[in-house]
């Protein structure tokens, strides 16, 4: 069994992204595919991730992936755990897997590493967000096989599916999903350069 990480990263199609950041239309599409492309690129970029995997409906992400990401085509936007669903039965159980929100604007190869350096020793481990109640990312070692259970107060039930809580200092960009309008002005500074660059 591989000892290094394939991270599954589901994305939206950008024209229904991040309904909650107040901005429509265009803009809207513009700030979700950078938001998206950030984070894969970090995920790509971080020690220890052996391969990244986009699973998504939308048509036109294809193109603009970095070189060596590979893309899981959903037939429709299902919702993340059935696209995670997807992504883990291409994988297989011989690798260790983790699933991370396509909207992790200030998170840091270092973090990402460092959390998953620690989920390696246990069956399954989940990062709270910043609020406590959400999650960002999950994991489930090599053997274990894949579930996820995103959305409303998705850290306790992700406790329910025995993942371990990982030691994630409150700052970490691992913690900070980008969901409001207050949450893009905090993260802004800190974010890749194409969010920079569009918002």
């Amino acid at each position: 069994m591989s000892g290094a990480w394939t991270v599954m990263i589901p994305v939206k199609p950008f024209a229904e992204a991040k309904s909650r950041l107040g901005v429509v239309g265009e803009a809207r599409s513009d700030l979700a595919r950078a938001l998206a492309l950030d984070t894969i690129e970090v995920a790509a970029r971080t020690s220890g991730v052996e391969r990244v995997v986009v699973v998504t409906a939308d048509d036109g992400i294809a193109r603009l992936l970095p070189a060596g990401v590979v893309l899981v085509r959903e037939r429709e936007a299902s919702g993340i755990d059935a696209a995670l669903e997807l992504a883990a039965s291409r994988i297989g159980l011989r690798r260790h897997r983790a699933a991370l929100p396509a909207d992790l604007a200030a998170l840091a190869p270092a973090e990402l590493a460092s959390a998953l350096a620690i989920a390696a020793a246990v069956p399954r481990a989940v990062v709270a967000d910043a609020t406590g109640a959400g999650s960002t990312l999950v994991t489930a070692r090599a053997g274990t096989v894949w579930a996820s259970a995103y959305g409303s107060d998705s850290f306790a039930r992700h406790r329910e599916l025995g993942c371990q809580p990982l030691p994630v200092r409150a700052t970490s960009g691992l913690r900070r999903d980008l969901d409001t309008p207050d949450d893009l002005t905090e993260l802004l500074p800190r974010a890749g350069v194409r969010l920079r660059g569009v918002a």
